[in-house]
């Protein structure tokens, strides 16, 4: 757990570094309250956070936690995570003991790992696009469909300025099977984001703090440089149109 949670931010954390709230930060906040209080009531007990652990999804779990809503909290173990992002699933638990939130954890199946493997490698998500889309697809969609299979409406941290393929997402979609999608943090800047952080004492993954803005299974991560994109250290050997693991997918 990054060590600024109840103390100073420390110098070249990504609190230090991006703590810049925008000028509407208090309106966007509140819009993204209220959407989740919409969704929790027009999706009574079946809606589920997909949690990427992320920093964008800790502030939306936050937001769940602090306002005792009723939507359940999913993440994807991929069995590919860092380590500093999977502990992150018990330090939720932790630190929201009081407000009894428990994180559903959905893996893969062994079996289809292994055969994945054993026919491909352990690196195929370099070999080609669609060896990568498959193992995305063993790993996080698959296990995905598990998580929304009872479920008529999922939330995502997803903002748009993370991406070109973001850039016109709505904070209220549906997906390819029709569910309802929200995506409380739409609007919120990379400054928002750390403001909130800060102000609200938000544990996060400690490898945000080394320059990784958008964090997914470890062989597929790397920093960002100064001026690159948010996800340009994802998946950072393909070309930038191509860069979603299919969990998001979005048609103009």
């Amino acid at each position: 757990v990054s060590s600024l949670i109840g103390g100073a931010a420390p110098a070249g954390s990504a609190i230090a570094l991006y703590n810049n709230p925008s000028p509407t930060y208090a309106d966007k906040v509140h819009a993204t309250i209220e959407l989740l209080k919409a969704a929790a009531i027009e999706h009574n007990g079946k809606v589920v956070q997909a949690t990427s652990l992320g920093v964008e999804d800790m502030i939306v779990t936050d937001l769940i936690a602090r306002y005792r809503l009723p939507i359940a909290i999913g993440t994807l173990e991929t069995g590919m995570l860092n380590p500093e992002t999977a502990s992150l699933i018990g330090t939720i638990e932790t630190h929201y003991a009081d407000m009894g939130i428990h994180v559903e954890v959905y893996k893969p199946v062994q079996e289809a790992v292994i055969e994945f493997v054993q026919k491909n490698g352990e690196k195929a998500m370099y070999e080609s696009i669609d060896l990568r889309k498959a193992c995305c697809g063993v790993r996080k969609l698959e296990p995905l469909s598990r998580m929304l299979a009872e479920r008529s409406a999922w939330i995502t941290g997803l903002r748009r300025e993370q991406s070109n393929n973001r850039g016109d997402m709505a904070a209220r979609e549906q997906d390819d099977k029709g569910r309802a999608k929200f995506n409380p943090m739409i609007d919120w800047t990379w400054g928002d984001v750390w403001h909130y952080v800060s102000v609200n004492h938000v544990p996060y993954n400690p490898l945000h703090d080394q320059f990784m803005p958008s964090i997914g299974c470890a062989p597929c991560t790397r920093a960002i440089a100064v001026g690159e994109d948010f996800r340009a250290g994802r998946w950072w050997w393909e070309d930038e149109k191509a860069k979603e693991c299919g969990l998001h997918v979005h048609k103009n």
